[in-house]
């Protein structure tokens, strides 16, 4: 009898040792200071270029797309889209009057609907009918030019104005940008220690490259059917060559 009572006691003591220390863990983690997990590292910095916000309109309509008429806007997608001379209705996609390049000011004047030529290629779908814009340029305002924009197939719009264009100045979002640096973008040229944002809206953004980081590769840019091969290191041209 004696024995089971110190059995007893010994366990419950055991018991009791156990669950007191289960208290005092608890206590201790819940009073701790609160550790802060510290931040890793990280080697990418984000570039001024990176903090220029862009407009975006997501036109789904041509009463959307004509609420630019008689604004300014500017190319975006310098080097892709061909322009043609046109009427208020017609647009003559059998002699393109030439080549938009990025940063150019265009003054909107409406849009239409024109069904296009299958013998001219585009890099807007043709759909069922495509959507022009009608613009004239600040250098010659009498001149009428027309560019397609979207189209409408299967009873509805599909608009590309935000990937081709800047609804606000350039030159104003891009204001850190140097002056030499516009200069040459305007002369649609390429100077060394431009970075390849920069270059790419001056020559256009048709290119080439075997490499996929962006500033530290060789690109061959098309630039009008006149290519250019530029070298970036750390995001700064280094070497710039006319391809032959």
């Amino acid at each position: 009898m004696q024995a089971s009572k110190k059995i007893f006691f010994g366990f419950t003591l055991v018991l009791l040792l156990a669950v007191g220390l289960r208290f005092f863990f608890i206590w201790r983690e819940r009073n701790e200071p609160v550790k802060v997990p510290e931040r890793q590292s990280s080697t990418y910095k984000l570039s001024e270029d990176d903090l220029v916000s862009l407009k975006h309109k997501f036109q789904s309509s041509l009463k959307d797309a004509k609420e630019l008429n008689g604004k300014r806007i500017w190319v975006s997608a310098g080097g892709q889209m061909n322009y043609y001379p046109a009427t208020a209705s017609h647009v003559d996609y059998a002699h393109a009057a030439g080549l938009l390049l990025g940063a150019d000011p265009l003054d909107v004047r409406n849009f239409i609907e024109q069904v296009a030529s299958k013998a001219v290629f585009q890099r807007i779908p043709t759909g069922d009918k495509q959507v022009v814009m009608l613009f004239s340029k600040p250098t010659e305002p009498e001149k009428l030019y027309g560019v397609p924009v979207g189209y409408f197939e299967q009873g509805q719009y599909t608009f590309y104005l935000d990937e081709i264009f800047f609804y606000e100045d350039p030159h104003v979002l891009y204001k850190h940008w140097p002056a030499p640096v516009w200069a040459a973008v305007e002369k649609h040229e390429v100077i060394p220690d431009m970075n390849e944002r920069q270059v790419q809206l001056s020559l256009g953004q048709v290119s080439s490259s075997g490499q996929n980081t962006p500033g530290d590769r060789t690109v061959e840019f098309n630039n009008n059917g006149h290519p250019i091969r530029v070298t970036f290191v750390h995001d700064k041209a280094t070497t710039i060559t006319p391809v032959n």
